[in-house]
């Protein structure tokens, strides 16, 4: 089969090239700890749309740095509790979807969770902040100053706070919570398990966010990654800062949170992927520790997975 990446068998061996930085882990403590000290302020009120066998609601709750972070949450009726959710996370700049795509796991008797990520295209806050430049897109903003200060920090306590937010509600049971999403939400999936290792399963589809100087080494810093290439040409056209800008990146890289993981995991990869190339996707998968397994697709990309949706639905029907 054609190739836009390593065959197979060296992708179930590779473990990245982008570099973790030397107090990662004391880095991802100090957030937690900023996480927790925040009052969630949590709000939860009857959304316009309704169905007849669940509660749709909007529900609000403050993040880090005061920003307010919006989800959909959909609550089966008549189902025994607590009872199983799913938090869901979307692709990059998008937003938590039409709340027709949450009822079918509502129909099965789980709660769901939609996150809109800060500053994207749904209605959660980005509350800015950050000095030095803030051009093209996510990953980057906050890259110039302390690495406490990066966007994506931010975004990934979100999603762990809002399944800590799950965990907490009267009907649902903490121990049989899951997390699910494609492209920066399979980014989401991944970090939101690591940062909340309650999640009990998750199912990333080609996940974002991991391995970035693998995806410069590879000329494909364009479409999702496009904002890597803007950055060096206008802000360090001759590559001066590029060790200290890739170790930066570093903290808010997939690859390296996974290790925490302590959920099972069922992750699907496009092998013919230049948006979130595989090698990027198998450097994050080769480093989770617990039970685990790969679903490819060797003809496709970036798109739509078929059979995908229906075989990570059998995989969290056993929370049930």
């Amino acid at each position: 089969m054609p190739l836009v990446d390593m065959p197979l068998d060296q992708l179930k061996k590779y473990e990245g090239i982008s570099p973790r930085p030397g107090d990662f882990d004391e880095y991802w403590e100090r957030a937690l700890a900023e996480m927790r000290a925040v009052d969630p302020e949590l709000s939860i009120a009857p959304s316009a749309f309704q169905v007849p066998f669940a509660e749709c609601y909007d529900l609000y709750y403050t993040g880090v740095r005061g920003a307010r972070i919006y989800a959909q949450y959909v609550k089966p009726k008549n189902v025994p509790e607590p009872h199983p959710a799913l938090v869901q996370f979307h692709g990059y700049s998008g937003h938590s979807g039409d709340w027709t795509s949450k009822l079918g796991y509502a129909a099965l008797g789980f709660s769901v969770l939609a996150m809109d990520v800060r500053g994207q295209g749904g209605k959660s806050e980005d509350t800015g902040g950050v000095k030095g430049n803030t051009l093209r897109g996510h990953i980057i903003r906050g890259v110039d100053d302390h690495p406490d200060n990066l966007l994506f920090r931010h975004v990934f306590l979100d999603a762990a706070q809002l399944a800590g937010i799950a965990m907490s509600l009267p009907e649902v049971d903490p121990e049989r919570v899951a997390a699910s999403g494609g492209s920066q939400g399979g980014a989401l999936t991944l970090a939101c398990a690591a940062l909340e290792p309650r999640i009990a399963k998750l199912a990333p589809v080609y996940p974002f966010l991991s391995d970035y100087r693998r995806v410069w080494e590879m000329d494909l810093a364009k479409d999702a990654y496009e904002e890597i290439r803007a950055y060096f040409r206008s802000f360090d056209p001759r590559h001066e800062r590029e060790e200290s800008f890739f170790r930066t990146l570093g903290y808010i890289d997939v690859q390296h949170l996974a290790p925490r993981i302590r959920g099972d995991v069922l992750m699907a990869v496009g092998l013919m992927d230049t948006v979130t190339p595989p090698s990027t996707q198998f450097a994050a998968y080769n480093k989770i520790a617990s039970n685990k397994d790969v679903v490819v697709y060797p003809d496709f990309g970036h798109e739509w997975l078929p059979g995908f949706d229906e075989k990570a639905m059998e995989f969290f029907k056993q929370l049930l």
